[in-house]
């Protein structure tokens, strides 16, 4: 029998992080493809919200099987377009974060926000992380929603997954935060970029990597909860007026 192989990074997980017990159905899954491709290890079998949809978890991978016939995996991400929100995100942290540090930004509970292009909106008494890639369709559209809001100052962090070119113009123009709308808003005209422009492209990614972010966007509330797709005003407002648990603290640690 073949024997899967770990798929690239852009591969997906699943849409819930599973539960402590498996049901009769994800046991006889399972089981099956066990059976099937010996050469796997296969962690568990999860119901997905699609009606006869299963995750099968193999490590930090999932591959999606049709209950009724295992025999074709698909790997991808889930993502509901009604609430536009990636719902194999957060699976996917809790599987590879260590326990008890998922959110958590950094080891000492700071993110350089130097690297961001910071937008303060009102009084600016509410933060928000918000790691975006301005090619990036559902980017835009969270973007859209974040100009609705009002008392917030906003960390956009570039991280590149979809190619430097947009980002670099972004971030090496005189002016980020208008060269940030315009891409945004589909109407930044790609310039050349100078070969002394510094810019933090390798950093973001790499902080990235280590929360565990794997799809943009994906948003960071000030309570250290984070959250991927676009979110709708009126949720991410929720959110951001959740105190309940201790903050994460943002500073400027920009590095030239």
């Amino acid at each position: 029998m073949p024997r899967l192989t770990k798929p690239l990074i852009t591969a997906c997980l699943l849409a819930t992080a599973g539960h402590p017990w498996a049901s009769e159905d994800e046991e006889r899954l399972l089981q099956a493809v066990r059976k099937a491709y010996p050469a796997t290890a296969f962690d568990r079998a999860v119901r997905t919200p699609v009606s006869g949809l299963y995750a099968l978890w193999m490590g930090e991978n999932v591959a999606f099987v049709l209950l009724q016939n295992p025999r074709y995996m698909v790997f991808g991400r889930l993502v509901d377009l009604h609430t536009m929100q990636d719902l194999t995100a957060t699976a996917q942290r809790q599987v590879m974060a260590p326990a008890g540090t998922l959110g958590q930004p950094e080891p000492a509970g700071t993110l350089p926000t130097g690297d961001a292009i910071t937008v303060v909106r009102g009084n600016g008494r509410r933060k928000l992380v918000v790691f975006t890639d301005p090619s990036c369709g559902f980017c835009r559209r969270l973007d859209a929603q974040l100009r609705t809001l009002k008392d917030v100052t906003i960390h956009h962090f570039l991280v590149p997954f979809l190619g430097e070119a947009l980002p670099l113009a972004i971030w090496c123009a005189p002016d980020r935060k208008a060269a940030y709308a315009q891409a945004m808003a589909g109407a930044l005209t790609l310039p050349p970029v100078a070969r002394s422009c510094v810019h933090p492209l390798a950093r973001n990614l790499a902080l990235a990597a280590r929360m565990h972010v794997q799809a943009t966007p994906t948003l960071l509330f000030e309570d250290g909860q984070m959250a991927a797709g676009a979110l709708s005003a009126s949720e991410i407002e929720v959110r951001l007026d959740n105190k309940a648990l201790p903050q994460a603290v943002f500073t400027d640690s920009l590095r030239r």
